[in-house]
């Protein structure tokens, strides 16, 4: 699955036009290292997102097409 689309569906970011213009700013780093939206999101990647005062990083726990709001949390942990 994309970075962007990842962001997205996990609701780490709102929507996938910010997520995708945060990868294109340098924002979204995957395993310390900045990546394009079209990155290919694998189980084990740790997403560290600088948008606000405070980064946030997660470790990729699943990938799912679809996510309820409930279970949108349950696809990463928090570090």
């Amino acid at each position: 699955m994309r970075l962007d689309k990842y962001l997205k569906i996990s609701r780490i970011i709102k929507r996938r036009t910010i997520a995708n213009e945060a990868c294109d700013a340098g924002r979204v780093l995957v395993n310390n290292k900045p990546e394009r939206a079209s990155y290919a999101v694998k189980v084990g990647d740790q997403i560290e997102v600088q948008l606000g005062t405070k980064p946030l990083k997660v470790e990729v726990v699943s990938i799912n097409e679809y996510a309820k709001k409930e279970d949108a949390a349950l696809m990463y942990k928090v570090l």
